[in-house]
């Protein structure tokens, strides 16, 4: 038999092998096993959950309003000084509804040959045979719904979006309907390029509301009917508060504040004589 020449292995070395061994186990098993962090941020879930029940193109998350746009440092003063004159002169004194009227640019939302005359005191016509409100009348209507961080709120009548970027700033979401495919489209694309990420932009009749949406903290209309439309009082939470304007039989319009009661009971009165354009669609049906 030939010989055969044989060494002993020391313990040093019976250790190295080991500690090989072990650390290739180790990255084997690393490598099969990893998984992602099961755990999400606010921000993370809260896109998650937007998207799940999305039904726009831009729903696809909930941040507050992002104000690196150019437009929120041009006009400051103009501004300062329309909220200064035209709406704590006249009493509103929501803080939260002083500071979105001072920050949202309201020259941004009207047509360019409009542009000198944004912060004036009326209402101006944004095209279509639509208006942007006088802005005592925007400021009016947003403090009296109540809104707090939390709030969702519905908007029927788009415009040009103004009175939802206002409702935005203090809100945390706004959903909004416009009639005029234009300009719910125009809209769209100026509140995202504005920032307001927290804006949902519906084409469609606001008779009916959004309800897939609701129920809503807040309702706001900014187009005249004569009558409140039974689907947005359905849509309205128990304890949330609807303000629009109405006409009565002879073609006066009021601001109608309505409010509902945890059980489900309204208390209506009217608050304001206004001026607004028509509401139409549905609504001015028999």
């Amino acid at each position: 038999m030939a010989a055969t020449n044989r060494r002993k292995i020391g313990p040093r070395e019976h250790f190295g092998l080991l500690f090989a061994v072990v650390l290739l186990l180790s990255l084997w098993f690393s490598r099969h096993t990893a998984r992602e962090p099961v755990s999400l941020s606010v921000t993370e879930h809260q896109g998650t959950e937007e998207q799940e029940g999305a039904s726009e193109p831009n729903e696809t998350q909930s941040s507050r309003p992002d104000h690196s746009h150019r437009a929120f440092g041009e006009r400051v003063a103009d501004r300062q000084r329309m909220v200064d004159l035209q709406i704590r002169r006249r009493e509103v004194k929501d803080p939260n509804v002083l500071k979105a009227m001072q920050v949202v640019p309201r020259h941004a939302f009207v047509p360019t040959a409009q542009q000198r005359n944004a912060y004036d005191d009326n209402p101006l016509a944004i095209g279509e045979g639509q208006t942007i409100s006088q802005p005592y009348i925007v400021a009016f209507m947003t403090e009296a719904l109540k809104l707090d961080p939390n709030a969702v709120v519905l908007e029927i009548g788009t415009g040009s979006g103004y009175q939802a970027a206002v409702c935005a700033e203090i809100a945390r979401r706004v959903y909004t309907v416009e009639i005029v495919e234009t300009l719910a489209e125009t809209a769209r694309v100026r509140l995202k390029d504005l920032g307001y990420l927290n804006v949902f932009v519906r084409a469609g009749d606001g008779f009916y509301g959004w309800p897939e949406k609701g129920p809503f903290d807040a309702i706001i209309g900014t187009a005249a009917a004569d009558r409140v439309p039974p689907p947005l009082i359905e849509q309205l939470k128990p304890g949330g508060r609807m303000i629009l304007p109405v006409s009565n039989e002879i073609g006066f319009q009021y601001l109608i504040l309505i409010t509902k009661d945890a059980k489900g009971q309204l208390d209506r009165r009217e608050v304001m004589p206004v001026r607004f354009v028509p509401m139409t669609g549905q609504v001015q049906k028999p």
